[in-house]
């Protein structure tokens, strides 16, 4: 009589037993997914950040060269927007992806080039796209 009890309570435990098995390893497989996917994501989006950085401190950086061999008074203030645009560029902080002022930062360098551009009387154009990345005018 034990010998059908133990295997009415193992018929009867089954779905029990395999739902929590179940759940173990779907749960296994998904942690294991969401890190690739999640890696994946931080690749591509910090990609994109530093494309972008890049070009602005390239941008930057021409027109430093530009502004000092013919820099004038005028050219002042110009200057001074320009030298804090890299000077931000440079103090961005590109190996700690767990920064919490990371978009705050990017938010204000952005507005410092657009600020930069406006008054070099430039209109860029930055596109971010598959086959990679530019800056036009």
């Amino acid at each position: 009589m034990a010998g059908d009890q133990d295997m009415f309570d193992a018929v009867v435990m089954a779905d029990e037993r395999f739902h929590g098995e179940g759940y173990r390893e779907g749960y296994e497989e998904g942690s294991s997914l969401g890190m690739i996917e999640g890696r994946r994501h931080g690749t591509l989006h910090g990609a994109k950040v530093g494309s972008e950085i890049g070009c602005y401190q390239g941008f930057a950086f021409a027109w430093r060269g530009l502004l000092h061999s013919c820099a004038t008074e005028r050219d002042s203030k110009k200057m001074k927007v320009l030298e804090a645009l890299i000077g931000m560029i440079q103090k961005f902080p590109y190996d700690d992806p767990t920064y919490d002022k990371l978009h705050e930062d990017l938010d204000r360098i952005r507005g410092k080039f657009k600020q930069l551009c406006s008054l070099l009387n430039v209109q860029p154009d930055f596109k971010i796209s598959a086959e990679g990345s530019g800056l036009s005018f």
